[in-house]
């Protein structure tokens, strides 16, 4: 009989992607891991990982065992699941990812609250982008996703995975305190061309939304600086290089060189709590997603959906 805890460290290598990122997902070292896929292979008498380049890929029986596995987990977590309903108590490792302005902005106050509450609650958070985190739900990776979306682009999920929604977080134009815009009550989107951008780099939602906006009302936008983090475009709009686009989750206070203003109609990204229907009853995903949604109505001076 194939031994489950081997079988979900060579789960851990399909979803991750190396034994290094299994490892750290797992709590392990990579050498743990790597013992464990050694005797799996013993176990099966087959060749489940090759070298490629620096890093290793799964060879065909290793795919078929790493599917396998992802039924056997889903089966032993509705069994989990179904344990800690009779018992009624939030207990046990939750695994949690979200992307850096919720890890930021709302993640810190929930988990407090939440190890409060819920002593025998074991709540662990990793900052993961929301695209990544979908996939991560959906192989068992992790027991819950914070993701977001626009209306420009939905975020598509996989069967099997259940969602509620946070909030609703809205995203204000800033610029420079002496730029033409500050003071305004609000600017039309029509407005936005000829301006210098301050923004995320391609293949990022804010920068597509941004470039489809301006498309529509028939600008191109000029892109002069790029950055992946909301308080470095802050900062760079602060020192008067540009104007930008920057959602309030995670911002933080303004410096003294920028300046909000609102967009008409705003844009505004979707928070969403993401688990697996099998683990829909589970008493630590409830609670969870509850103190995640009472944690973003009470943010102070933040928005509230």
């Amino acid at each position: 009989m194939l031994d489950l805890q081997r079988l979900r460290a060579l789960h851990a290598v399909s979803v991750h992607g190396s034994v290094g990122a299994a490892a750290s997902a797992l709590g392990y070292t990579p050498s743990a891991v790597s013992q464990q896929i050694t005797k799996l292979e013993r176990e099966t008498r087959s060749v489940l990982l090759e070298r490629d380049g620096r890093g290793v890929r799964l060879t065909a029986e290793a795919r078929q065992l790493a599917s396998a596995a992802q039924v056997m987990l889903a089966v032993m977590e509705r069994a989990e699941t179904e344990l800690e309903q009779r018992r009624g108590v939030p207990a046990g490792l939750l695994t949690l990812v979200a992307f850096a302005s919720a890890a930021r902005g709302l993640l810190p106050g929930v988990l407090a609250e939440l190890a409060v509450q819920h002593p025998a609650l074991d709540v662990r958070l990793s900052e993961v982008d929301p695209h990544l985190s979908v996939d991560m739900v959906a192989k068992g990776a992790v027991d819950l996703a914070v993701v977001h979306d626009w209306d420009i682009a939905p975020l598509p999920l996989p069967p099997g995975v259940e969602q509620a929604v946070i909030g609703d977080d809205p995203c204000t134009l800033l610029v420079p305190r002496t730029h033409p815009f500050a003071g305004r009550p609000s600017v039309r989107r029509t407005a936005l061309g000829g301006q210098r951008w301050v923004c995320q780099p391609p293949g990022r939602v804010c920068h597509d939304w941004l470039v489809r906006t301006l498309r529509e009302a028939g600008h191109t936008p000029e892109i002069v600086h790029q950055a992946d983090e909301n308080p470095t475009l802050v900062a760079l709009i602060a020192a008067g290089l540009g104007i930008g686009l920057v959602p309030r989750l995670g911002r933080g206070p303004l410096p003294p060189g920028a300046v909000e203003v609102p967009l008409d109609p705003a844009p505004v990204r979707r928070l969403y709590a993401l688990w697996r229907t099998g683990a829909s009853g589970r008493p630590a995903i409830v609670e969870t997603v509850r103190v995640l949604r009472e944690g973003w109505v009470e943010l102070p001076g933040g928005p509230v959906g």
